[in-house]
């Protein structure tokens, strides 16, 4: 094998110089890197506004951007997101509801098919008043107000309450000493259900009144009627919001007066099965069985006989803007 000639080898040393200082730079040799400029004092506290950047966009951005920004170089683009300032929940209506509690509902000698609402011992709880959003919800509001100054929910049960969440009322049905609803004649049909401007509300404070839709406890047969008209509602009881009911059911008011009725329904004991109970239902459902529906209908039932002794509408002279605090 032949060596390299002499040559050869001075060339390769021209063509890559090598130089032992290169690779140990001086102190201070950054400052030549820099020319010093005249400091432009119109400049000096001019605010340079950050990018706009869109949700989307920041998945496919390198790591290296993304670790060189401050917090405050993002500036997300939430015109998608609708504000619930910007949505007319101007109270036009308002409604009371009486409730009590029954303790001689389940006693023997109780009279066979008396209603709640004559309940002979009845314990009352307080009163609430809502406040209704019409000019947002106009069908929703109206069939609501119907259902009761038509005093269809007068002897209404209590019939699910999930502790820290919500409590639910107006099952129908044709049972009134069970406590269901058989909602009026006249309700208008509401094709506010199917309105995606009608789920902008959402659950974010105690004392929210929304029409229940995915949370409804009617049968399916009750549902399959055509004149069928959903009257069934829920209330939140707090202390937190509840996201897990936005897009489902729908916000048209809110609790005015009576708070602390809310509270006390809230903090009564529901029935809570075991574990094996539900493994046995969940089977049974799966297997198709129809009594696995209507033994899940007794769960979350409060253990005391929470009832609507009386409701109506307040009659007011001027509708008032809700404050900024109600949803």
């Amino acid at each position: 094998m032949a060596l390299p000639s002499s040559n050869a080898r001075t060339a390769s040393s021209t063509i890559y110089p090598v130089s032992l200082s290169s690779l140990h730079p001086r102190r201070n040799s950054h400052r030549a890197c820099f020319t010093p400029s005249k400091p432009n004092h119109n400049s000096t506290h001019k605010y340079i506004k950050p990018p706009k950047i869109p949700k989307r966009s920041l998945f496919f951005l390198p790591a290296s951007f993304l670790l060189l920004q401050t917090p405050s170089s993002f500036a997300i683009d939430d015109t998608s997101t609708p504000s619930t300032s910007t949505i007319d929940t101007k109270i036009t209506d308002r409604i009371f509801m009486d409730f009590s509690v029954c303790p001689s509902y389940f006693r023997s000698d109780r009279t066979l098919g008396a209603e709640l609402s004559s309940c002979p011992d009845s314990e009352p709880l307080g009163r609430v008043v809502f406040g209704l959003y019409g000019r947002l919800l106009p069908v929703t509001t109206a069939n609501f107000k119907a259902t009761c100054t038509s005093a269809a929910y007068r002897g209404t049960l209590v019939h699910k309450l999930l502790q820290g969440q919500f409590f639910a009322a107006g099952r129908q049905g044709s049972r009134r000493d069970k406590g269901e609803v058989q909602p009026p004649s006249g309700l208008v049909r509401n094709s506010e259900t199917v309105d995606p401007k009608a789920f902008e509300l959402r659950h974010e404070r105690p004392g929210t009144l929304s029409l229940c839709l995915g949370q409804n406890d009617d049968d399916d047969d009750i549902k399959l009627n055509p004149d069928y008209h959903n009257v069934e509602f829920l209330v939140t009881t707090g202390p937190g919001p509840c996201p897990e009911l936005d897009g489902q059911n729908i916000v048209f008011g809110t609790v005015l007066e009576g708070m602390d009725v809310i509270t006390s329904i809230a903090a009564i004991p529901t029935y809570k099965p075991a574990e094996r109970i539900r493994f046995f239902n969940d089977f049974a459902q799966l297997i198709g069985d129809e009594r696995a529906q209507t033994a899940r209908a007794l769960w979350n039932l409060p253990l005391k006989t929470v009832y609507i002794s009386d409701c109506g509408e307040l009659k007011v002279t001027k509708q008032s803007l809700s404050p900024p605090s109600l949803p």
